[in-house]
């Protein structure tokens, strides 16, 4: 919405602007709001991966069937890590099952036997790795079915269903042992790894003593199951590593970003009581108001009231007043200590609220320093916009002073030059001693 082009004169002040000495204070939330959510993330542990990850320093992930109940946070390093494991081994499996098919279709394609084995090492698959797809983590207890079948019962009925014959099309099946050990190396813990390979190794080698196959077919047998399960605890052991340094490694810039955040919030606090209670506290010390009169025991209730909403307020109760509204706001607080301004607005366009905080929060701190510094009773104050630009300019006709040889404090350097750079805008000081000041404030920069 744009502003009407309005002309105020001494302390006239229209009804229809809110005149909250520090309403724009409240703007700045909008800006801070994603800070005070991180921080409020971090004390609750809602982005810490560590805080509800359950997983031992050591573990595997045995009997953990669902990520949601136990398991990483989603879209962390330690569950990036799981989700890969369960597709790298699913894989495997899904190339043992394609060499049993194109092996039954060749050999075998009207063996009912065949097709059985097939069918039961798929279905087997499908519990395992269905599982893990759908919980986020392998379930021991299908691993464990399926190094029992798939590993070491499917083999021999595979043998006893073909009588010996065709010893070509029933050797795929010994395939599906290594998958199994691969699966079970990743799911399932410590000594439960080696009692799985064993009990595979045991079964392949009963197979092989009743098959009568040759010492090099069992020596790559062998070999694919010892093989299979080393280099897939290997690579897990390797990948749940880096996944959970990367997650250290967030949790501490999360530890930072939160510290930053509260920094960051500190100095607002700081810069806004400047602006209000400070300012106030220094006008009537300097004996330049009448601390009992109406006007500044209204401006104090005001930012008694005002400090009260910085403890209490949250940004989901913050109000965002538009460009107009923040810069009259700052003009009635300047004209409460007795300061009068002379005021225009014209064609004011929407800008964000922070910058809308920035440009009241700059023009508050001009206005103070007239009141403190100029030696004289009387500013002046033009806003205009032009195609989504804004420039205020903040003059007066008192003492002025040679900015070279001024001391940049708080309240020249913060209050005005950095919180305006820090919403994208720029801040020029011009000012002479004997000629007055003029402070010009432009956004976008």
């Amino acid at each position: 919405m744009t502003s009407p082009h309005r002309q105020r004169n001494g302390s006239a002040v229209g009804s229809a602007i809110p005149r909250d000495g520090r309403a724009t204070a409240a703007a700045r939330g909008q800006g801070r709001s994603p800070l005070r959510r991180l921080v409020a993330a971090r004390e609750t542990g809602a982005d810490d991966p560590a805080a509800s990850s359950g997983v031992p320093a050591g573990g595997g992930g045995e009997g953990r069937p669902s990520l949601l109940a136990a398991g990483p946070v989603l879209g962390s390093g330690l569950h990036r890590a799981r989700s890969f494991m369960v597709l790298a081994t699913m894989l495997y499996r899904a190339s043992h099952l394609v060499g049993g098919l194109l092996t039954i279709v060749q050999h075998q394609p009207d063996s009912w036997s065949g097709w059985s084995v097939l069918a039961a090492a798929a279905v087997c698959s499908a519990l395992v790795y269905g599982g893990a797809l759908r919980g986020g983590w392998f379930a021991a207890p299908a691993v464990w079915t399926d190094v029992l079948v798939s590993g070491c019962l499917l083999p021999f009925l595979a043998s006893a269903w073909s009588d010996g014959r065709e010893p070509a099309a029933t050797a795929w099946v010994l395939l599906l042992g290594g998958s199994a050990s691969a699966a079970a190396a990743v799911a399932l813990e410590g000594p439960r790894i080696v009692a799985a390979v064993l009990l595979l190794t045991g079964a392949h080698l009963a197979w092989h003593r009743t098959t009568g196959a040759g010492p090099a077919i069992l020596g790559g047998d062998l070999d694919a199951l010892a093989s299979s399960a080393v280099l897939a605890w290997v690579f897990w052991w390797y990948l749940r590593r880096q996944g959970r340094l990367l997650d250290s490694a967030n949790r501490r810039a999360l530890v930072a970003e939160a510290e930053r955040a509260r920094y960051a919030e500190r100095l607002d606090h700081h810069r806004a009581l400047h602006d209000t209670v400070l300012a106030t506290l220094t006008a009537i010390a300097g004996g330049g108001v009448d601390a009992n009169a109406a006007r500044v025991r209204e401006r104090c209730a005001r930012e008694a009231a005002y400090l009260r909403r910085l403890i209490q307020r949250t940004a989901d109760e913050e109000h965002h007043p538009e460009v107009g509204a923040a810069l009259e706001a700052a003009v009635g607080s300047a004209e409460s200590l007795g300061l009068r301004v002379t005021a225009q607005y014209r064609a004011l366009p929407e800008v964000p609220a922070e910058v809308a905080a920035a440009l009241a929060d700059a023009v508050t701190e001009a206005l103070n320093n007239v009141l403190r510094h100029a030696g004289t009773g009387h500013a002046y104050l033009t806003a205009t916009g032009a195609g989504g630009t804004v420039l205020v300019t903040v003059v007066d006709r008192g003492a002025g002073f040679d900015p070279e040889r001024v001391v940049h404090g708080l309240g020249l350097r913060r209050s005005v030059r950095d919180r305006l750079s820090e919403a994208g805008g720029r801040a020029n000081l011009d000012s002479a001693p004997g000629e007055g000041t003029r402070v010009e404030l432009r956004w976008p920069a």
